[in-house]
């Protein structure tokens, strides 16, 4: 039988692992595409630094070996959707980790609408609800190619696989359906102007003038007349005049009583 294939890492840790700035990154893209362990994050990160050296490597190398090796790489990465066709080697350089996320098929799934998080992509993957041409694929960080994307669905012995499944029902991506109510409430705000005066009011400036005299004038009517000092002055002196003056009381002496009675 021989020995067992002996299993290495597909990732290398970084030197210094309590780096604050890598860890809060990681924990934002764990957060972003549903990820479990920041080993998910290490084994992008190196899959994408392998590539990455290999072209630095190709840029300097102009050999027949160099070439061939170019064309290779170039190729594998177009199949993996990560590059166009046309990409040279020098856009190798600026890829980067959200570009290989993406391309994981849980990412695929989500984005096709075939689930409502990412989450939940991974939870149908994982329990076999997802097929690729026909075979089950169990690894959510599996990679897809560009012609693999367009052969993946729902296993047809699954429950899932009913459109009228609970689960399925508007199963669109949460930020699509953000942005469109974004969008509708956008719409609502604006005040909609017909086409014939917003023309008119193009050709003549003299009556666009004329309206913000009018909007001008309007506003100061509306504001609340502010009087000057010298009119507060004159009122205060007049409440004081008028609390000074003495009451006039009209009151009958006892003389004038005895005159009156004296008459009568």
């Amino acid at each position: 039988m021989g020995d067992p294939k002996k299993l290495r890492k597909k990732y290398s840790t970084p030197a210094h692992p309590w780096n604050k700035s890598d860890i809060d990154r990681a924990k934002g893209i764990r957060r972003e595409y549903g990820l479990n362990i920041r080993k998910e994050v290490l084994i992008a990160d190196s899959f994408l630094k392998k590539y990455k050296d290999i072209a630095k490597q190709l840029i300097a190398n102009t050999s027949k070996q160099g070439e061939l090796e170019k064309k290779q790489m170039m190729d594998k990465l177009s199949r993996l959707g990560l590059l166009s066709t046309a990409a040279e080697l020098d856009q190798v350089l600026s890829l980067t980790i959200q570009d290989v996320l993406n391309r994981r098929i849980q990412s695929v799934v989500y984005k096709k609408g075939l689930a409502r998080s990412m989450k939940q992509a991974r939870q149908f993957i994982v329990h076999r609800h997802v097929t690729l041409d026909g075979k089950d694929i169990t690894s959510p960080s599996y990679l897809l190619s560009v012609e693999e994307e367009a052969k993946l669905r729902f296993k047809d012995k699954s429950s899932l696989f009913d459109e009228n499944h609970p689960e399925r029902v508007q199963a669109v991506p949460e930020e699509a359906e953000v942005k469109e109510e974004k969008a509708e409430t956008k719409e609502e705000k604006k005040p909609v102007k017909d086409k014939k005066v917003i023309a008119k009011e193009k050709a003549d400036p003299a009556k666009k003038e004329e309206k913000k005299e009018e909007v001008k004038e309007e506003v100061k009517a509306e504001e609340p007349k502010t009087e000057t000092k010298e009119e507060v002055k004159e009122k205060v002196a007049e409440v004081k005049a008028e609390e000074t003056k003495p009451e006039e009381v009209k009151t009958e002496t006892p003389k004038e009583e005895k005159k009156e009675e004296i008459k009568e």
